[in-house]
Order: C-alpha cells, then structure tokens, then sequence
C-alpha cells in the first residue's frame, strides 16, 4: 500500500518538484543568513592567518636568497706568522697598529732607515728631494705582512704620532704626524701615506724635542684636535702649538717657565683644566696649557685653569708643584674613581697621587723601576700596575692593586740589559694575559754575558698563579715589541721589531707576527714553587682556550 506522500508525488510530479526547490531556496537563504551573521572577528582571524603566512613565506623567501644565492663575503685569512726584512737598515722604538686597509685586521706601521729602494716601492729618498740615506714609513697588512703603503717622509725622525682625527670635511678621516730632523713638521694619511700637509719646524738649532707629541682640544675652531710639541733649548722649556688639521703654527713659542728635561704628561683636572706635568729633578713641575696659550697668543682660549693648581703653582717657584723623594723618572695618567690620578714614579719610590689634590693615596718605597709601568687586570675588572723592579738581573716583577697598591702577585724574573717592555692584553673573563721578557731559563750571570744568551717571552694569567708559559726565544737585538688583538675576540698576536743596536751601523731590520695560540703547543711550562696538580699538556690546554676581548 502506497505511503500518502508517495501518491502525492505520483499523482503531481510538477508540484513536488516545486516543493524541493523550495526547501533549497530556504536553505540557501538560512546558509546565506549566518555568513551574513558571521562576526567581523572571525572575518579578522582570518585576514590575520593570511597575513602571518605571508610574511612567514617572504621571511623564508629572503633566508633562502641570502643564504644559497647570494654568496656571503670571504673572511681574510690571516697567517699564523709572518716576517719581512729590510737589508742594510736601521729602525726607531715606533710600533703603532691600525686597521689601514678595512679588512677587520689590524695593521703595522714602523719607521726605518735605508739608501735604498724597497723592493716593493718605487719611491726613492730623492723622489721627496731627501738626502740618502732617509727615513721610510711602511704600512703592512697584519693578516699577511703585505705592503699596503711605503713612502719617505724625513731624512731623520724625531717623533711619530699616528690616529690623529682630522675634520669632517678634509679628504682623510685620520692622520700620522712626524716631527722630522732637522726641523720639519708632516702629516700623512694615514691609510694612503699621501702627504696632507708639510712645513718647516721653527726650532733653534739646538732644540732638543721632548716626547711624546701632545694633543690638546681644538684650538682654531676647525673640528680637530691641535697639537702640542715641547722642547728643551739649554735649561728652558718652550713650547709650540700647531694646527692639526693644517699643520701652521698658532702664535710664536712660549716659555713654560720650568727647568723639566723629559716625559711631558698632559693632565686634565677634575674641573677641565688642562696641565703639562714635567719631571724637575727632584720636583714635579707644571703649566696651564690655558697660560701657555696667552703666552703665545695675547689671548683667552677655550682652556680653564684650576684654583686650586694655580694657587699651588704661585705658591712655588719655577712651576715646582710637588717634591719627590728622588728623581722622577716617570709620570702615568691612570683612571681612578671620579677621574684621572698620577702615578709618579722616582728614583726611590712609585707613588699614586690624586688627580686633583696631588696628595698621596699609597707609596711604594724602596723602589728601584727598571721600566715605565704598565696596566692590567689580575682580579676581574679591578686594575693593577705592573712594577719592574729592580735591576736587570735582580729584576722582580710587582702586580699591585692600583687603587690601594697592595702586593698581589711578585716573581724574581732576571733579564738581558735593556730587555723590551712588558704588555698585557684584556682577556674574556676580565682579567688580563701578562707578557714579560726575561732570561732563558733564569741562566746565571756569566750566562747572561756570553754571546749564546736569549730573551725569552714569558706569558702569565692570574688565574694560573704559579705558572709562567715560556713562549719564545729570540737572540736578536729587540728594538720594538707589542702585544696586539688584530681581530676583536679572536686571535692575540705579537709584534716584534729588531734591528741594528746602534744607527751607525745598519744591518736586518726585521718586522715579525707570531699567533699567540699557535706558539702554546711546542711552549715550556715554567712551574713557580706550588704550581697545582695538573700537567704540563693540561696546563698549555688552558693557555689555548683563553679568549680575549678589545680594549674598552
């Protein structure tokens, strides 16, 4: 029996139809109602997945490029070590690093004497209308030891400054000045060595030029800092200023008024006031760089003068602003808490003097300084002073705490007669890595005399207190040495300049760079009394993995 529907469709096929598209109609109409209904906040989400995805697949798009299409830059690769060697030469205590050719590396500038022309320049000692023979300055690239640059600048050099910044609007961002003999003042790019500016030095004929070359603030308004040289005509100090930029004297020389004879220190008090600290025998001698100026110009300048100096200094005679217990030999700026202090050292003490009272904060008596101090970290991020104590062969080395001048670490360390300077380098953990010279193997007194006696490098870090790691051996006479990061926190290095003993006698002048990390392996562990359990390929291991860190 037929269900009724069913007949009614049989019976009016036509009105069923109609009856099915009217149930669609109504449910296209309800489907079109909730996307109509539909919040905006869902529409959004939507916009937003879209958007992520979007910028997810140009995000990926652009990894892609860079990494597989465009090719990334090659890295210089720098040598483990290097040498080059001038025949028939002299050379100068000058060593100054910098990174010339925009490598990431730091390069070498140093100055020699020769007659004749390197074998990688063209120039010659008459090409700058030079008598021969003359003064070079060289440029090499410290990954490979390549000339970059190589020109005569001076028949004899006196001084040497380089990084010295130049105004916005010059062609050269920063310059190497010279004080040549007799009586020239030159600057050169210093990443091209093209001569900026060149004139004749108004010294009498017997100046003796004291260094090192100051630099004083701004002087003629031009963007760049001036220059400040001082020398000693009899038992008189004068003093001359130049321009920076263009080289011209500013006003004619001015006396300082002090009989010093050597080192010049430029001080800022904590007030802004610019000095020039002067060993005077037995005294410490100063000057305004603000009076000075009057002097040799008849005007004010952009210099201040402290009360509390200038009352010390009309309280004395002869500039005298302080007595020292005996000659001084040396005078440091250092940091301390709320600006810079002096260190003072003499023929019998080292003292650390406040920056603005001069009144001593700790002394170190009995003291016999080989060499001018240097600074470094033996505890993290707290400075210490490295004392050479001593004569050559009863040398001590003396790291002490610079703001109390307590003893922290001291070892007997004899040396050959005029042995180079000790350095450091900042490391990782904010400490420093010590390099000192010293005998081979702390041999005896008549070793030390015979013809066979070697300096040796001695490398030092504070957290092995009982180890120094012997690095190097050299016989030749040492003119120049430094300890350098030629990349920041990736390899130390050191530079060695030798030559000649004496410029009368020219011979191989040699220009070395050896990889700190490379020497460790094939190096001798040197153990100090209580030295710790490990061994000695232990020990050389932890040498290796030190990092270091750029200079703050």
């Amino acid at each position: 029996m037929m269900d009724s529907k069913d007949l009614e469709a049989e019976i009016h096929p036509l009105k069923n139809e109609d009856r099915k598209s009217q149930e669609n109609l109504g449910s296209r109409l309800k489907s079109e109602e909730n996307l109509q209904s539909t919040p905006p906040q869902s529409r959004l989400s939507r916009c937003r997945t879209v958007a992520f995805f979007l910028s997810l697949f140009i995000c990926l798009f652009v990894v892609f490029v860079v990494s597989f299409i465009i090719p990334c830059p090659e890295r210089p690769a720098s040598q483990r070590m290097w040498r080059i060697d001038y025949n028939a030469a002299v050379t100068y205590d000058f060593l100054a690093m910098e990174d010339i050719n925009r490598d990431r590396i730091q390069d070498v500038l140093f100055l020699y004497k020769n007659s004749n022309i390197s074998s990688n320049s063209s120039q010659s000692c008459a090409d700058e209308g030079l008598p021969s023979p003359c003064t070079f300055v060289a440029a090499v690239s410290g990954a490979n030891g390549s000339l970059l640059w190589e020109r005569p600048v001076a028949q004899d050099v006196a001084l040497m400054k380089c990084s010295v910044p130049q105004p916005a609007d010059s062609k050269a961002s920063s310059a190497c000045i010279l004080v040549g003999r007799p009586g020239s003042l030159l600057a050169v790019d210093l990443f091209t060595g093209e001569t900026l500016w060149s004139h004749s030095s108004s010294f009498g004929g017997d100046a003796s030029v004291l260094s090192p070359l100051l630099q004083v603030p701004d002087v003629d308004g031009d963007g760049a800092p001036d220059l400040l040289l001082l020398s000693q005509e009899g038992k008189e100090i004068n003093g001359y200023m130049y321009s920076g930029s263009t080289g011209h004297q500013i006003g004619p020389r001015g006396s300082l008024g002090v009989a010093g004879d050597s080192s010049p220190l430029l001080h800022v008090t904590r007030t802004g006031a610019h000095y020039i600290l002067l060993p005077c025998a037995s005294f410490l001698c100063g000057c305004s760089v603000q009076g000075l100026y009057e002097k040799v110009t008849g005007r004010e300048g952009p210099f201040k003068k402290d009360p509390l100096w200038e009352n010390m200094l009309n309280a004395s005679s002869h500039g005298q602003l302080l007595r020292s217990s005996g000659a001084v030999r040396y005078l440091m700026n250092v940091p301390g808490k709320t600006g810079q202090d002096v260190l003072l050292v003499s023929s019998e003490a080292c003292v650390l003097l406040d920056g603005q009272e001069l009144t001593p904060k700790w002394t170190l008596r009995a003291a016999q300084v080989l060499r001018k101090p240097i600074l470094g970290h033996f505890r993290p991020d707290t400075l210490a002073v490295v004392i050479e104590n001593g004569t050559d062969f009863d040398r001590q080395i003396l790291l002490l705490d610079l703001s109390s001048g307590a003893l922290l670490w001291s070892q007997a360390l004899p040396s050959l007669l005029g042995g180079p300077p000790s350095t450091s380098l900042p490391t990782a953990d904010h400490r420093s890595a010590f390099f000192f010279w010293g005998l081979h193997e702390l041999v005896g007194t008549n070793e030390m005399e015979s013809r066979e006696a070697q300096h040796s490098l001695y490398m030092f870090h504070p957290t092995l207190p009982g180890i120094l790691l012997e690095l190097a051996n050299v016989s030749a006479n040492i003119i120049a040495f430094d300890a350098v990061l030629f990349e920041p926190s990736r390899h130390a290095a050191y530079v060695l300049l030798t030559g000649p003993s004496s410029s009368d006698m020219p011979g191989l002048v040699s220009v070395t760079k050896h990889k700190v990390r490379d020497l460790v392996p094939g190096s001798r562990v040197v153990r100090l009394g209580d030295s710790g359990p490990d061994s000695d390929q232990a020990i050389k291991d932890r040498f290796s993995r030190l990092r270091y860190r750029s200079q703050v």
